[in-house]
């Protein structure tokens, strides 16, 4: 009897370590302030800090691997083409929904337009980037890599 009940502590004390476990699992996955820092774009020739102001999330390019001087020259308002890109928010109005960072827009200084976006954590130090038109099946996805 006193095998039984020794087993049965056991197997208690693992199924409390075990949901103590997950539960902090989930509760670091679930940190939406996790994406804060500095990520290289895809071609690491730029750096965005991605912040949080007034509870929403917003990105800004902190480095240029080119001339740091460089403006907006492509953007289609002629008033902003004179502005540097750095200093410039990319990233802007981001909310967290379930797990992801959405309602937020991407603006391109390579073509000077202004996409619907979403970015996703594909591992810790892997974001998932989405410019999109319209629906989100219609658009380009990137990736950028946190900055060590």
């Amino acid at each position: 009897m006193f095998k039984i009940k020794s087993f049965l502590v056991n197997v208690s004390m693992l199924v409390l370590i075990q949901a103590l476990l997950g539960s902090t699992s989930v509760a670091i996955n679930n940190n939406p302030e996790r994406i804060l820092g500095k990520w290289y774009n895809e071609e690491k020739s730029a750096k965005i800090e991605i912040y949080k102001e007034e509870g929403k999330f917003h990105g800004k390019i902190v480095w240029l691997i080119e001339n740091e001087d460089h403006l907006d020259e492509n953007n289609p308002d002629k008033n902003l083409r004179e502005r540097p890109l750095m200093g410039l928010d990319l990233l802007k109005n981001f909310e967290y929904v379930n797990g992801e960072w959405k309602n937020g827009s991407i603006y391109d200084p390579r073509n000077g337009k202004t996409y619907n976006s979403y970015l996703k954590l594909e591992k810790n130090n892997v974001l998932q980037v989405r410019g999109y038109v319209g629906i989100s099946l219609i658009g380009k996805t990137t990736y950028w890599e946190k900055v060590r």
